[in-house]
């Protein structure tokens, strides 16, 4: 069955005449077909359009993320630099802490030999011993600021005791000091007080006469030592006294030993209480093996038995 044709007259500029044929069905063809053309073309560029809308969101929001994690990496990065400053300046501090303790320990086992004291109760070396009931509703954590804060005040408080445990140990050192160079003890290990200080009867010229030391007899070449430590003055022949030997102390004390056997000390020499200083003789103004004793201080004599035990 033959279809319907159509036949179009077209005119150019020129007045010439064309007749063109067209198919009514296939001209409704081709115009749905351009339609579903145009149609899907539109909705392509739509959907790519949407497309490209929801890349550019979820790219805008990678950029947003990455960002972010940047900022925390360096977020990160500041609060590691800051742990380990608070760190090192913990460390610091606990070295200053425990060059304080060392000092502390050093100079409490310094102080327990000078005073005399029991090492086996002041040991420095062992902690001090604690204890009490547990309470455990009142434990709680320290936080790093209350932690730094009491051992700063620690620190501190090893540092005054440091200070007070210095000034300890240099009036026990002046203590010490005082005692070993104050006159006092024996100067012979067995003698016998002939002749006190003060006034007397001369046994070469039977008159009165002011002794200024003290005679403490003895057997021939037995020690005389010194009675507290010091420095050799004198060592040598003496008029009256015979071989003398006087030592001088500090804080303005002086002591003489006379007549004696052998010095056995020289002049310069630095001495000890209780240190043998010579041999007892009966050398100079003498009647017999002793030795006398003068204790001078700040230039006068003063009785030697107020400081000795003879």
């Amino acid at each position: 069955m033959n279809q319907a044709s159509h036949t179009l007259l077209l005119a150019n500029r020129y007045g010439e005449i064309h007749s063109v044929a067209f198919n009514p069905r296939h001209a409704s063809l081709l115009a749905l077909a351009a339609i579903i053309v145009i149609a899907g073309s539109i909705l392509f560029s739509g959907f790519r359009a949407g497309i490209n809308t929801e890349a550019r969101h979820q790219l805008s929001e990678l950029v947003a993320l990455r960002t972010l994690i940047q900022q925390q990496q360096t977020e990160i990065v500041r609060i590691h630099k800051e742990a380990q400053g608070n760190l090192d300046a913990l460390a610091l501090r606990l070295g200053r802490m425990q060059a304080h303790m060392l000092r502390l320990d050093t100079l409490g086992e310094r102080l327990v030999q000078q005073a005399d004291l029991d090492d086996a109760e002041f040991d420095f070396n062992m902690p001090p011993p604690v204890g009490g009931p547990h309470n455990a509703a009142s434990h709680s954590t320290i936080s790093v600021p209350d932690f730094l804060s009491m051992l700063e005040a620690l620190n501190r408080a090893a540092a005054d005791r440091e200070t007070k445990l210095m000034a300890l140990e240099q009036l026990i050192m002046n203590r010490n000091l005082h005692a070993r160079t104050l006159p006092s003890g024996r100067a012979v290990e067995h003698g016998l007080l002939s002749s006190k200080y003060g006034k007397r009867i001369d046994p070469f010229t039977g008159m009165q006469e002011h002794h200024k030391g003290i005679d403490i007899a003895g057997k021939e070449g037995s020690r005389i030592m010194a009675v507290a430590d010091g420095v050799v003055t004198w060592a040598g022949e003496r008029t009256g006294y015979g071989k003398l030997v006087e030592i001088r102390h500090g804080n303005g004390y002086v002591t003489r030993y006379g007549h004696n056997k052998q010095p056995l000390v020289k002049a310069g020499d630095t001495v000890s209480k209780g240190e043998a200083i010579a041999l007892m003789g009966s050398t100079g103004r003498s009647t017999g093996p002793h030795v006398h004793i003068e204790v001078i201080h700040d230039g006068k004599q003063v009785n030697p038995a107020r400081y000795l035990n003879n």
